[in-house]
């Protein structure tokens, strides 16, 4: 599972992210960081063009929505 299905499902902190970050950048996996993190092409604009708490607001609100839907 990638880190935002980890988040999406309560199963990660967005502080986690960083971590994963770091280990992208030691491995040679071949995949982007987007893809290994499992975000959307507008989720990594977000974060790039704006911040990482942008990054973290929007995921939360992501969550919260896909959470009532279930509800």
């Amino acid at each position: 599972m990638t880190f935002r299905e980890h988040f999406m499902n309560y199963h990660a902190e967005f502080e986690e992210i960083f971590d994963l970050t770091d280990e992208w950048n030691f491995s040679d996996d071949p995949c982007t960081l987007r893809e290994f993190l499992g975000l959307t092409a507008e989720e990594e604009d977000i974060w790039i063009s704006e911040s990482d708490e942008a990054l973290e607001q929007l995921l939360e609100k992501e969550r919260e929505e896909s959470q009532n839907r279930r509800d």
